[in-house]
């Protein structure tokens, strides 16, 4: 069972940024797909970005494409999400997630049912 451990949330006023960081307990996610989805009450959980870690391939849906950028830290074994020009519509709990690619498969996955793994999620709040 892969554990994920998302951090870096918490209250900014709206034009202000954060990075949310995603850690596993895997060695490496070499042989993962990793993405970020949010979530507000309510409302569907929705993707956001994801990278295939072994050939570092990214992808974005396409309202996050121009303010958040998905990375990796190879040495730290962590998947990070800035997040720029934040909007109080940005308000959601955010979670990473991680799906099993051992062949090193080049096709990214939006669908959250796609992924096996989730973290507890980390909660960011946007004032005005």
């Amino acid at each position: 069972q892969v554990q994920l451990v998302e951090s870096g949330g918490g209250l900014v006023q709206a034009g202000g940024s954060l990075r949310l960081s995603c850690t596993a307990s895997e060695r490496t996610f070499s042989s993962y797909n990793v993405g970020w989805f949010r979530q507000v009450s309510g409302k569907e959980r929705k993707f956001l970005a994801s990278i295939i870690w072994s050939v570092n391939s990214t992808y974005y849906a396409d309202s996050m494409r121009d303010r958040f950028t998905i990375s990796r830290d190879n040495a730290k074994n962590t998947v990070y999400l800035q997040m720029n020009s934040l909007k109080p519509d940005d308000t959601a709990a955010y979670y990473c997630a991680a799906r099993r690619n051992p062949g090193g498969g080049s096709i990214h996955y939006t669908d959250r049912d796609a992924y096996n793994y989730w973290g507890q999620g980390t909660q960011v709040t946007v004032s005005s």
